[in-house]
């Protein structure tokens, strides 16, 4: 599937000033109610993270984390995930629990999947 992506600098530079941030080990996201009905995702790889395979890695696991996602964010945001050190170094399942954790934070995921849990099936 292809994904509307942020390419220009101005773009980015006016997520990180007016978007807030959420922060872990592995993963920074920034988040920005959008000025498209598109939700668009950019990523950031800094010198920092290593050398170009190590920052090529990263890229791939944040990539695949945001796949999986996906499906579960409402429309309308404009994102941006940067890389950190550890994050060449994890899983991707590791990198999707971390965006799932900011993206819960910010109110970008949908509530869809919260009636499978098993107190609703509980019988007394």
């Amino acid at each position: 599937m292809r994904y509307v992506t942020i390419k220009e600098n101005r773009e980015f530079s006016r997520i990180y000033r007016r978007g807030r941030s959420f922060v872990s080990p592995a993963l920074v996201t920034y988040v920005i109610k959008g000025r498209t009905g598109n939700t668009r995702y950019g990523i950031t790889t800094g010198k920092k993270v290593g050398n170009a395979v190590k920052r090529s890695r990263a890229r791939r696991v944040i990539r695949a984390a945001y796949d999986s996602l996906h499906p579960q964010m409402k429309k309308g945001y404009d994102l941006i995930f940067v890389a950190r050190g550890k994050t060449p170094f994890v899983k991707s399942q590791v990198i999707r629990k971390y965006m799932k954790e900011h993206l819960s934070k910010a109110g970008v995921l949908k509530d869809a999947g919260e009636s499978h849990e098993k107190s609703a099936h509980s019988s007394d």
